[in-house]
């Protein structure tokens, strides 16, 4: 009888282990997981690689670190990232095949160099979709965040922060610009291929140069003005050599911070909330300072002699004509998404209160 006693037992525990068992396979988690779960939930220290290629000083930098900052105390030690900053790690070049491969957990980069990888972020790009800064939260938060997220997610990235740069302008040093056709005969200095086929559509003729060069070669004559955001103008000090600045707000830049797939993963929900919570508060403070930025920016380039000139928003569906080209051709690209991605962004427009 002791003996029944003594199996019976034996075979009970074997059987909760295998419930136990079961039911971690039937939520997904394999042994490697179980394992990290387990030694998570026992106080083990997750440690994780964030790199940017952003100076230091620069706002989204200072965002960045503070979001690592704040992981790492809410968590009390739990997770401990380490930041390295200002290209020191990764440049903008290397940076997203380290967060696909997984050589690097936590990254900051421009969409610009993620449409590389994933196309559809050009719809960021198209020129007077996403007219005003409420605009380009709701297309964010609404259905254009959730399809270029899951567009990410193909690729094995998980989106972390959408980090707003602000709106690009165009400056020049030889007229003012109030309507597209006043582009006409002009020499443009463009920053990519999207860039350069707006200018274009507008009548002028793009030319592709580092940012490095831009004040020389407006000084020079090389080219009669450039496209940018106002923060570059100001911090570059373009205002010294480009008297007209055109607010034209007509594409708008982001830097995505996003983590790789595995390592997102390999984070117990706890974890994961934690980091959740956390880049979602940093998103919202990065929104509030971009918008302030960009009219502080204005507003100093004005005091330093800049006529300012801002298109006036019943004018803005003649620069939606003009460059429609632009659009029509990242629409045949991408096909039906891609109309559905400039309609999402149409519709946030539309639905904005500024």
């Amino acid at each position: 009888m002791g003996m029944f006693k003594r199996s019976h037992k034996v075979v009970l525990a074997g059987l909760a282990a295998l419930a136990i068992a079961g039911v971690m396979t039937g939520c997904g988690m394999s042994g490697g997981d179980q394992k990290q779960a387990a030694a998570s939930g026992n106080g083990q220290k997750v440690e994780l690689k964030l790199a940017y290629q952003l100076p230091a000083e620069h706002h989204l930098s200072k965002s960045v670190e503070k979001f690592a900052k704040e992981v790492n105390e809410r968590s009390k030690g739990q997770i401990d990232i380490k930041v390295y900053p200002a290209g020191q790690l990764y440049n903008d070049q290397n940076m997203n095949d380290a967060l696909m491969s997984g050589g690097l957990d936590i990254g900051m980069n421009s969409t610009a160099r993620w449409s590389m990888v994933v196309p559809a972020l050009k719809v960021l790009d198209m020129p007077f979709v996403l007219t005003s800064y409420s605009a380009v939260d709701n297309a964010l938060d609404g259905d254009l965040g959730k399809a270029l997220n899951q567009e990410m997610e193909k690729k094995g990235v998980h989106p972390l922060i959408w980090a707003d740069y602000g709106y690009v302008q165009f400056c020049n040093n030889v007229k003012k610009i109030e309507k597209p056709e006043d582009f006409q005969g002009m020499k443009i200095r463009s920053y990519s291929e999207t860039s350069a086929d707006i200018i274009q559509a507008l009548g002028a003729s793009p030319t592709t140069m580092s940012s490095s060069e831009v004040y020389m070669a407006i000084k020079n004559g090389t080219i009669d003005g450039q496209s940018s955001g106002q923060t570059a103008i100001l911090s570059r000090k373009i205002y010294e050599v480009a008297k007209y600045l055109t607010v034209t707000n007509n594409s708008y830049v982001e830097f995505l911070v996003s983590m790789n797939d595995n390592s997102w993963k390999k984070l117990t929900p706890e974890q994961q909330k934690i980091i959740t919570d956390t880049a979602k508060e940093i998103q919202d403070e990065i929104r509030k300072e971009t918008k302030a930025e960009d009219e502080r920016c204005l507003k100093e380039l004005s005091d330093k002699g800049m006529d300012v000139y801002v298109i006036p928003k019943d004018e803005i569906h003649l620069w939606q004509e003009a460059t429609a080209p632009v659009v029509a051709k990242f629409e045949q690209e991408q096909g039906d998404f891609g109309k559905k991605l400039v309609d999402d962004c149409l519709k946030a427009s539309a639905a904005a209160k500024d």
